[in-house]
């Protein structure tokens, strides 16, 4: 089992270049299955999510291969559209290979996605929408059956913002005939992206950024298109907040500042300085932070991926914070690894009550999912003496390079090959 070693205590220093998006990395993947001929996707993270869409793609018959971090895809051969549902289950975003499967072959055979256990994360916004464009899908066993002899604009409205419902959806309306127009979109960066990436192909797709979004069905798209991939608002937010919970002072490199604005406010709220330049943004911290109110929401609000690693900042704080978060209802399972590093930290439903401390103190801990784990390593950063995360492939999941990146800032990490932490032998009483 992989774990993180990690002495805290050291200030971070230094710059560091942010990776691509993994979100929007795993939607431009799924929105290439749209396009039959090539595909180059610039900026792509190497990281976990990233490679189980790619083994996904090639057991439908997508031909892959790597320069650096651009990634090439060969969607020609694509030959059937069934995929793997041990791939599926690894991931949410397996799921939003379904849309353009459907609107390109006319049939898919979909497994249920897995992921990070979070909370509930229905995928009938997504069902809904593709009936609403004419498809056919019933329920066999836990496998979503689609069927369209051919897509139909519609007007769609969404219960709630959903990125995942938002990005799939627009991709299958590409090929709709007529006008699809999708009311209370998701106004993410990622969902952006795809949509430019898919107009660079030849769709017709308006309103991307705001809660309206209209789509214009085309024939087909070009064969050829070559995109690059915005960079990792989540990992550069997670940067910002370790650079601040260790009172140092970092430059995150290559980032998108306004993608960043909600984070940033609230670090400023919290005594953290945060500056703005070109596609770059400084962190620098020089006290203990003050407590916040934080309610996650939907973009441009503050989001839900960045709420453990605040939670971990806000355990130092001079004061209690309190924390809702409104997205996922299970997205607390750090609460009781932070308790282990000696934070006052409680969770009451959805609500995190945290009274800052003076110090944390090093402790074995596990990462329960992605996120999750990268507040459990930014608490280690700033913690007394020696912390060890365990199950780290959640944390491989979604950040590229993270040890060596976190090393070039001076901080005290490695990477180790650990037994398994082994329970205490429960006593046993004898009566005679």
């Amino acid at each position: 089992m992989e774990s993180y070693r990690i002495t805290g205590g050291t200030p971070l220093h230094g710059a560091v270049s942010i990776s691509g998006s993994k979100n929007a990395a795993l939607a431009l993947m799924a929105g290439a299955l749209l396009i039959e001929g090539e595909v180059v996707l610039h900026n792509v993270p190497r990281i976990g999510d990233v490679f189980t869409m790619i083994a996904l793609l090639e057991g439908l018959g997508v031909r892959t291969a790597w320069e650096g971090n651009s990634l090439y895809l060969d969607t020609r051969t694509l030959h059937h559209a069934e995929p793997d549902a041990r791939l599926v289950n690894r991931m949410r975003a397996s799921f939003y290979i379904f849309g353009p499967l459907l609107a390109r072959l006319g049939y898919a055979r979909m497994p249920h996605p897995g992921g990070c256990q979070i909370g509930t994360r229905p995928v009938n916004f997504h069902i809904n929408g593709l009936r609403a464009l004419g498809a056919t899908i019933e329920p066999d066993d836990g496998i979503y059956v689609a069927h369209a002899l051919g897509l139909t604009g519609a007007r769609i409205y969404l219960d709630m913002p959903s990125a995942g419902a938002t990005q799939q959806l627009m991709a299958a309306a590409v090929y709709a005939s007529g006008l699809t127009v999708i009311e209370n979109a998701a106004m993410e960066p990622e969902v952006v992206n795809l949509a430019n990436f898919l107009n660079a192909a030849g769709a017709r797709i308006e309103g991307a950024g705001t809660s309206t979004l209209y789509i214009y069905g085309v024939p087909r798209l070009a064969p050829y298109v070559e995109y690059p991939i915005i960079p990792d608002r989540l990992e550069a937010g997670t940067f910002a907040i370790a650079a601040a919970i260790t009172q140092g002072e970092v430059e995150l490199n290559g980032v998108v500042p306004e993608h960043l604005h909600a984070l940033s406010a609230k670090l400023t709220e919290a005594g953290v300085e945060v500056y703005e330049g070109a596609h770059r943004l400084i962190v620098r911290a020089t006290r203990r932070p003050k407590p916040l109110d934080i309610r996650t929401m939907p973009y441009p609000g503050f989001p839900t991926d960045l709420q453990q690693p605040m939670c971990a900042f806000l355990a130092l704080a001079e004061g209690a914070s309190k924390v809702l978060e409104t997205i996922y209802e299970n997205r607390i399972q750090h609460v009781p690894e932070l308790q282990k590093m000696g934070a006052d930290i409680v969770a009451e439903g959805r609500t995190i009550l945290i009274r800052g401390v003076d110090k944390l103190k090093g402790a074995r801990v596990r990462a329960t999912d992605l996120r999750g784990g990268a507040a459990l390593v930014v608490a280690a950063l700033a913690a007394q003496g020696e912390t060890v995360v365990d199950e780290i492939e959640h944390i491989d999941r979604g950040y590229e390079r993270l040890e060596s990146k976190l090393q070039a800032l001076g901080a005290q990490i490695q990477r180790v090959q650990l037994p398994a932490e082994t329970p205490p032998a429960k006593e046993v009483s004898l009566t005679l």
